[in-house]
């Protein structure tokens, strides 16, 4: 370890933070109070430098995907990712700031954990599902100090992958199946996290606390989180059965998709929601002929509104990506694999693959003895994440919780929320003094070729769509019902989108009407 001088006491102004160079590594350097702290310079997640992002109270809130870490501790706050910062002890000395550093400056830790110790706690804990709310969920309840038995279970054999990056970097060929992986085994056999992958469960016996796998061998539980995600929509037509129709829920699907590439050249996307427009981009830049088939008159219309969808739609095209819109896929032709889409207003398209991007229905037919939304079979549960069952928990896509900016329960399709969630439910399954409420912000993002889309808040209809700046280069859309702003979009703008987040968090968001005119709002005053 060793003392160096990173800063005069001068050089930063409460809240503000700085990256500064320090033998050819990178700390960030954060003041609070009139006083300094020290960490890691770069995001846990994807490596984002934390500079680029704001300082809110002591939150540091990333500029790429919002995850948030304390400034003094370093722990992460809110995903994405699961590691924290790491932290270096800061004195003042005259007019100079010291830290105390490492030979070698880590960029990021995994919090401490308690162990297994059955003769304290003999209670089993299962988390059924290993998406973006499971890997969460367990890690949480060993940092939180469960000592406990922890089994983790997925019908999927691989290790928890990261789901966000199949439809982008990896389907243009740009990634290895151990990239998409998060933790190894060793991570959790280190601590003490019992995994059960590759064992499909085909009930959970809810009221007598009891989980049956296709074996028929069984596990009882004494709390349970469910959180098994969705599954992709397939078409009920005819052909829907013929080779090279793919969905993209797996790296499996993904992986068969690349194959099918290499002596492909046309290929036909169905639905034009994130999914499919990032697999068209995607296969755009491996080198296909692509075609979207939407029933929608633009791309994202129900999610973004006319005007962003056409912004999407103009630069798609711009990349050779053709449109068929207000229509849908009636028939697959083909012989043992598909050869053309047959659309309902007649029109067939010549196809070597197909993808399917028409959502995902909640994971839930194996669930007996808890109550099901009619609708959708989602899972209701309350501000806890506790469903109608006291021990049994519910997070991610098939949870449908309360939603309090639209004083109404919803559910909601995003990997940072699910992972929001399952750390939220993870730590009410521990019943310590005090259950834990947050008030949740979902926060999407999305890349298209060159375009970085960010979304925070939640819009399922709005009565004005207020843009403020540059659909060419950097914009803010506000999504505006009942004169409160429901939800902002934009490119471009990090800073802006991570404080309006915290704005949000804070229920401090300004009534619509301080965006209605032309007046720029700076964003970042306001934290």
């Amino acid at each position: 370890m060793k003392e160096i001088a990173v800063a005069r006491i001068n050089d930063l102004q409460n809240g503000q933070m700085q990256q500064i160079e320090v033998e050819n590594s990178q700390i960030l350097l954060s003041k609070i109070n009139d006083q300094y702290y020290a960490t890691s310079a770069f995001c846990t997640h994807y490596g984002a430098p934390l500079a680029k992002g704001i300082l809110c109270g002591e939150r540091i809130v990333c500029p790429w995907h919002n995850a948030c870490f304390n400034a003094i501790a370093g722990q992460q706050e809110e995903p994405p990712g699961l590691d924290s910062l790491t932290h270096f002890a800061v004195r003042v000395e005259g007019e100079q700031v010291l830290v105390n550093l490492p030979d070698e400056i880590p960029q990021q830790r995994t919090l401490s954990m308690a162990r297994h110790e059955p003769s304290i706690d003999s209670r089993t804990f299962v988390v059924l599902g290993a998406g973006a709310a499971g890997m969460a969920a367990v890690e949480m309840l060993r940092q939180q100090g469960f000592q406990g038995k922890i089994v983790f279970i997925s019908a999927e054999p691989k290790l928890p992958y990261d789901r966000t990056k199949l439809s982008k970097n990896y389907l243009q060929g740009n990634g290895t199946a151990d990239s998409l992986s998060v933790r190894d085994c060793q991570f959790y056999d280190d601590h003490d996290i019992e995994l059960r992958f590759g064992q499909a469960v085909t009930e959970v016996d809810a009221v007598n606390k009891k989980i049956i796998f296709t074996d028929l061998s069984e596990l009882e539980f004494d709390s349970l989180l469910l959180a098994t995600g969705g599954l992709a929509r397939k078409l009920d037509v005819p052909g829907s059965d013929l080779a090279h129709i793919f969905t993209v829920r797996q790296p499996e699907d993904a992986d068969s998709i690349l194959n099918t590439v290499k002596n492909a050249q046309k290929a036909v996307v169905i639905g034009s929601s994130f999914i499919g427009m990032e697999a068209a981009a995607s296969l755009n830049q491996q080198g296909l002929d692509v075609t979207v088939v939407s029933p929608s008159k633009v791309p994202f219309e129900k999610i973004l509104g006319e005007q962003l969808g056409m912004m999407f739609q103009q630069v798609h095209q711009s990349k050779g990506v053709k449109f068929k819109f207000e229509t849908k896929a009636v028939e697959f032709i083909g012989n043992k694999q598909v050869e053309k889409v047959v659309l309902d207003d007649g029109t067939e398209l010549a196809a070597d693959l197909v993808v399917l991007g028409v959502g995902v229905k909640p994971n839930t037919s194996y669930l007996k003895g808890i109550k099901l939304n009619e609708k959708d079979h989602s899972i209701p549960v309350n501000n806890y994440l506790q469903t109608e069952i006291n021990d049994i928990y519910a997070a991610g896509d098939i949870a449908q919780f309360p939603y309090a900016p639209m004083n109404k329960s919803t559910r909601i399709e995003h990997w940072r929320l699910a992972a929001q969630q399952g750390r939220i439910a993870a730590a009410n399954m521990l019943k310590h003094n005090q259950r834990k409420v947050e008030q949740i912000v979902p926060f999407f993002w999305s890349g298209q070729y060159d375009l970085k889309l960010r979304y925070v808040g939640h819009a399922e209809k709005w009565d004005e769509i207020k843009i403020a700046g540059d659909l060419e280069s950097a914009f803010l859309a506000y999504y505006i019902k009942d004169d409160q702003i429901m939800a902002v979009a934009g490119m471009n703008r990090d800073r802006d989108l991570a404080a309006i987040s915290e704005l949000m968090r804070l229920q401090q968001m300004p009534q619509a009407a301080a965006v209605k005119d032309d007046t720029e709002i700076n964003w970042l005053d306001m934290i």
